[in-house]
């Protein structure tokens, strides 16, 4: 699974690599994004793209609360297409998302009981920004619509480099060209899911990360999570 992210980029740079419209710094700089948090996606719901704000963590467009705790903040791509949750958004290009980022954690199980799990960041292509797949869906929550997203994720064994911390990662879009498919209203669900398998080890790489990633504290999110501080 993915639980936390980066998007450490200025809309600048963002708009540079991705070409789309980014007009404020909200859900940019980031170093610790985290689930229920408000983060930067870009979708097409009338042929376009265009970037918004929306809640990481999938709350059906049928809920009518939002329940303790995130909801689905991952969906595998293997069932995503029969899932009563995401079937309805992933074959259709007005339901899929790129949730814009430039890394992502993953923590590596200790080797004795008590020790605390090693954070560790991936990076694609020496850290450029790129996409993850993702679907969105808006939900009416005590009189309020609300638009939440999830990112998917695939199986890790293609890829050595992740397949040594964990058996799944997400899904990454690293070219322009998978991700304009990814919102291609043409494409229907097999189609778009050709595009979901793992990302190749060349083009990914990973380090150990600050433990104080482990917690999520707005007061200390900064450059240094994404390396293990000197002693």
């Amino acid at each position: 699974m993915c639980g936390r992210y980066t998007n450490t980029g200025r809309p600048d740079e963002l708009n540079d690599r991705l070409r789309v419209p980014i007009l404020s710094d909200a859900g940019t700089g980031r170093y610790n994004v985290a689930p229920t948090e408000q983060v930067l996606v870009v979708i097409s719901p009338k042929g376009e793209p265009e970037a918004r704000m929306m809640r990481w963590g999938l709350v059906p467009s049928w809920a009518t609360d939002v329940k303790s705790g995130p909801l689905a903040i991952n969906a595998r791509s293997e069932t995503v297409a029969t899932n009563g949750m995401f079937k309805r958004l992933v074959g259709t290009g007005t339901r899929r998302a790129l949730q814009i980022a430039d890394g992502w954690y993953e923590w590596l199980k200790p080797e004795k009981r008590g020790e605390l799990k090693q954070p560790f960041h991936f990076q694609v292509d020496g850290g450029e920004p790129f996409a993850f797949a993702a679907l969105w869906t808006p939900a009416k929550i005590d009189g309020e619509w609300m638009q939440s997203v999830t990112l998917l994720t695939t199986d890790s064994a293609p890829n050595p480099i992740a397949r040594s911390i964990h058996n799944r990662m997400p899904v990454v879009l690293a070219d322009p060209e998978a991700r304009a498919a990814w919102l291609d209203h043409s494409l229907d669900a097999e189609a778009a899911l050709e595009l979901c398998g793992a990302l190749p080890s060349d083009r990914l790489s990973a380090h150990p990360a600050n433990p104080a990633v482990n917690r999520v504290d707005p007061e200390t999110e900064g450059p240094q999570l994404l390396h293990i501080p000197q002693a």
